[in-house]
């Protein structure tokens, strides 16, 4: 597995949160943008990398599927390693960077895991779980999760057997991507912001 090229943002020798994309955007789509940057502003130093197959669409133009889950893991194993193992970094990302995150967070022994709208099941077919291994999970968690995200809704994960080092907190009125409706009189900056609030608290926890 190629050494994936990173995106840092914030000071060097912070606490690292590195952070993989969703299944449809890049490291720089507008949502993680903002996201590591107010991060960064926070003190923290984010890293961000793409998927094989991302980085494939960014270096010919052409689409293509996701990877297959072998290949996903690996680059975060590769991921990892580059930035000096698991030990000193919170690992996770937007949707599939953060599920393929939590896949390998015991492996690599990372200090934790943060899930930026964690798919729990594709939307509308709540009997297709992605949950069975948030069982036995050992890092320490934070799952950021809209109340209106149709991946996985209060209602689905308070019936889920989650491990109990996942703390999952709501954005209020947010979707997939937090983004609230217009009438709730919340404005998605506001989400965006709670969220590296909730995150930087998370890492203190870690960090002492």
């Amino acid at each position: 597995m190629i050494a994936p090229a990173f995106l840092f943002d914030g000071p060097e020798g912070a606490a690292t949160i590195v952070l993989a994309h969703g299944a449809g955007g890049p490291m720089d789509s507008p949502f993680l943008n903002d996201y590591a940057r107010g991060l960064a502003g926070r003190g923290l130093r984010v890293a961000r990398f793409e998927f094989p197959y991302m980085r494939a669409r960014r270096e010919t133009g052409r689409s293509g599927a996701p990877d297959r889950e072998p290949v996903l893991r690996a680059a975060w194993h590769a991921a990892v390693e580059s930035l000096g193992g698991g030990a000193a970094l919170v690992v996770g990302g937007k949707s599939l960077g953060g599920r393929i995150a939590s896949l390998v967070a015991d492996e690599v022994g990372a200090r934790g895991l943060l899930c930026l709208g964690y798919p729990f099941h594709p939307p509308g077919q709540p009997e297709r779980l992605r949950t069975r291994h948030l069982g036995p999970l050992r890092t320490p968690a934070l799952i950021l999760q809209g109340t209106r995200d149709p991946f996985g809704t209060p209602d689905d994960v308070a019936r889920y057997a989650l491990s109990p080092a996942i703390q999952v907190s709501w954005i209020e009125e947010g979707d997939h991507s937090w983004k609230p409706r217009a009438r709730s009189g919340r404005t998605l900056a506001q989400n965006l912001e709670e969220g590296v609030e909730r995150a930087v608290e998370f890492v203190k926890t870690l960090t002492g």
